[in-house]
């Protein structure tokens, strides 16, 4: 497991986490989300040793990961593709790695035909990569040790349709031998598709730590589309029912308080004419607005 204890860092006067705790469990993948500047990449950090606690505690199996020796066979890290020695090659970089950690040479070439480096590109020098390979040459890296804790902060940075499919499966993979695979991201819709639990910060501080589901439901809650020509007095008549109606041209209604099987059954009732009923069931998205609207630290255009 991955435990974080009451973890606070301090930078002069700016605190970018502050008594943060939660339990990130093996065998599932968890979403680590929050606005910019909410303290998950010095999370991450404190959680590799790269950076100093102001106080509270990060462990890996109830360990501080420096306590770990050959940290790759414990942990494998994708914080930032880019920070790699543009001379070398994927191979060469995977190489020293690999002999730093007592991983057997073989495990270079399974990582690299893993993430799809192969032939030319694996000797290709890693300054001529583009991010999509570079990214790749990330996730090879923190696969080098066969890991049972994985952590990925923005994985799916510079990654083509086929990629992001890719990086999907292989962390549900990953969570179903076992693993305790840690991802951070602002993709709502992949954390959608891909993580089982969350663990949402804002300003340093936890907001929440729950499934998916279970976060998702926090947000506005369901409503319902509706699309006729008497829309005007069907809205009428869904009000008088106790629903919240708003008007989005014309013909389009959208309803709060009612289940499109309640509003399809008024306007049988009424005899008006429906040529759409939706139901637009609670998101990710919404409720991560929602709940982390106080902690966005930069907030662009007009938010009427």
């Amino acid at each position: 497991m991955i435990e974080i204890n009451e973890l606070t860092k301090r930078y002069g006067d700016t605190t970018a986490v502050r008594d943060l705790s939660f339990t990130v469990r093996p065998g599932r993948v968890t979403g680590f989300l929050g606005p910019n500047g909410a303290g998950k990449t010095t999370t991450l950090r404190i959680l590799l040793g790269l950076v100093e606690p102001s106080a509270g505690t990060a462990t890996v199996d109830g360990h501080a990961f420096r306590h770990h020796r050959r940290g790759l066979r414990h942990v494998g890290a994708l914080l930032d593709a880019g920070d790699v020695h543009g001379g070398r090659s994927a191979r060469a970089h995977l190489g020293a790695l690999a002999r730093s950690n007592r991983i057997p040479a073989r495990r270079v070439d399974e990582v690299l035909t893993e993430v799809g480096l192969v032939g030319g590109a694996a000797r290709r020098r890693v300054g001529g990569f583009s991010l999509g390979m570079r990214q790749r040459l990330g996730i090879a890296t923190a696969l080098l040790g066969d890991p049972p804790v994985l952590l990925f902060d923005e994985p799916l940075n510079g990654l083509d349709p086929e990629g992001v499919l890719w990086v999907r499966r292989l962390f549900r993979r990953l969570a179903a031998e076992g693993r305790t695979v840690f991802v951070s991201s602002h993709l709502m819709s992949e954390m959608e598709h891909t993580a089982d639990e969350l663990i949402v910060i804002g300003r340093g501080e936890l907001i929440a730590a729950e499934s998916l589901t279970e976060f998702a439901a926090r947000g506005t809650a369901p409503t319902v589309t509706v699309r006729s020509p008497d829309s005007a007095a069907l809205a009428a008549v869904l009000a008088s029912e106790g629903a919240t109606v708003a008007s989005y041209d014309e013909e389009t209604l959208q309803v709060a308080g009612l289940s499109a099987e309640r509003v399809g059954e008024l306007a049988f009732e009424h005899r008006f004419l429906i040529r759409e009923l939706t139901t637009r069931a609670a998101s990710l998205e919404t409720a991560f607005m929602e709940l982390t609207a106080d902690s966005v630290e930069y907030t662009a255009g007009d938010q009427r």
